[in-house]
């Protein structure tokens, strides 16, 4: 009887010294690390290993960083899959970071491949070795946290005195050694921004006007070069230039307010103004009258033209309120950029609804539906199966709206709009619920 070969254990041996005295000697630090990291190699012959010639010598480097160009080599290596473990004299050798440690751990989990620390019997290959390491990656996670903590504390100590603690560059301004300073020609366009709206009384207006002016937000050029030009803008952009205190020489963190270095753009007295306009505006919204309606395909609808969703909407007009589905684009950007843009709410749930029941009554719905009880194992007379779904629109219009929308979510899958009408995709396996509901109701009916 043949034994079963075992597949072949790639080893790869890394070796590091911080210094680069003594690396001219004809057998060197480097050299007794790799002999040790061979003879492990070796007594683990019997399990497949195997030694790479290749070497991974980091002669004068720290371990305090990842900047080393054999430990790169090998990283290369890792995601090339040409290695299946990893074995240094020290777990210092390979990093002297905790959090450096751990991320070299991740890598190496990434790509299948185990890690053998020589002298200290550290090995993830068994059990004892991974819960060493689950041990040293929680101190690595602890430390991120009081890393992280003591950024935050810092960020806040600078907001306290008004500082900027980075981010992308706003409109109006210009970073200069880590300190906003006034950009005057963009500030002109923030002043010219907060005064149309003043005017227009609307984000969306105001954005539509600073796009067909050609007047873009804000342009700039990250420390790597990397150039991101000026974008177009929507009621978004808008609102979040309009109610940014930056503009009136404040900072904030957290809710909390403190007077910024930087140089004020707007007057406090316009820029209260702007946001009495965003209050009354609420205000209008939260009062306006909704339908007690629901919407019917409330999350099953969707736009045609760009595959977004579309939301429920509404308006007023002599005292009466309507209800529309609002394609979310033409909601941001404007009408103007989707051709479906939005439909009136009742028109298109009765159209849904006349298509819905026309489909449960189409016979290959049907012997589909069937097929899919038939499996089950005590399946309903297919008889009795099909005359429930043929008879739904009997009942249709006596259900109340909420029990019209649960059914809609139980049955449909996809509505999609279209300037040329509608596709409906349909759950079988929710028309079969459905069915089954109604032969229930039906027998308790009869009882």
């Amino acid at each position: 009887m043949k034994t079963e070969e075992k597949k072949p254990v790639r080893c790869a041996i890394y070796t590091r010294k911080s210094t680069d005295e003594g690396l001219d000697q004809e057998f060197n630090t480097l050299d007794a690390q790799r002999e040790a990291g061979e003879a492990y190699a070796n007594s683990q012959k019997g399990e497949g290993w195997i030694i790479l010639p290749k070497k991974y010598d980091d002669g004068g480097f720290s371990g305090g960083n990842m900047e080393r160009p054999a430990l790169k080599e090998l990283l290369k290596d890792i995601e090339n899959e040409l290695i299946d473990t990893v074995i240094v004299y020290k777990v210092d050798r390979l990093s002297r970071s905790l959090l450096d440690f751990a991320e070299l751990i991740g890598t190496f989990d990434k790509h299948g491949v185990t890690f053998v620390s020589v002298t200290q019997a550290f090995s993830t290959t068994t059990s004892m070795g991974r819960l060493t390491l689950n041990i040293l990656l929680s101190f690595a996670q602890f430390e991120r946290e009081i890393i992280g903590e003591r950024i935050r504390d810092k960020i806040a100590a600078a907001k306290k005195k008004g500082k900027h603690t980075g981010g992308m560059p706003i409109l109006g301004y210009d970073i200069v050694a880590s300190k906003l300073i006034i950009n005057p020609d963009e500030a002109q366009t923030v002043v010219h921004i907060f005064r149309r709206f003043l005017i227009l009384r609307s984000a969306m207006l105001v954005a539509k006007e600073l796009n067909k002016d050609g007047i873009k937000a804000k342009a700039w050029t990250t420390k790597k070069g990397k150039v991101h030009t000026g974008a177009r803008w929507n009621k978004s952009s808008v609102h979040k230039l309009l109610t940014n205190r930056k503009y009136i020489g404040e900072v904030t963190h957290y809710g909390n307010i403190y007077p910024g270095e930087q140089e004020a753009i707007i007057d406090v007295k316009v820029w209260k103004q702007v946001q009495k306009v965003f209050k009354e505006n609420s205000h209008a919204r939260a009062s306006r009258t909704r339908s007690k309606t629901p919407a019917l395909l409330r999350g099953i609808i969707k736009c045609g033209h760009c595959g977004g969703s579309m939301g429920i909407t509404y308006s007023k007009n002599k005292g009466k309120l309507y209800r529309y589905y609002l394609c979310v684009v033409a909601g941001k950007n404007g009408y103007d950029s989707c051709p479906v843009r939005s439909v009136s709410a009742g028109i298109i749930e009765d159209l849904v609804s006349e298509k819905v029941c026309e489909i449960l009554r189409s016979p290959e719905i049907l012997a589909k539906a069937c097929a899919a009880v038939e499996e089950e194992d005590n399946p309903p007379d297919s008889t009795a199966f099909a005359e429930a779904l043929q008879n739904i629109n009997r009942i249709w219009d006596y259900l109340f709206p909420a029990e019209k929308a649960r059914i809609f979510n139980l049955l449909l899958e996809r509505v999609t709009l279209n300037t040329e009408g509608i596709d409906i995709s349909l759950k079988i396996g929710g028309i079969s619920s459905l069915a089954k509901e109604l032969l229930i109701e039906e027998e308790e009916q009869a009882c």
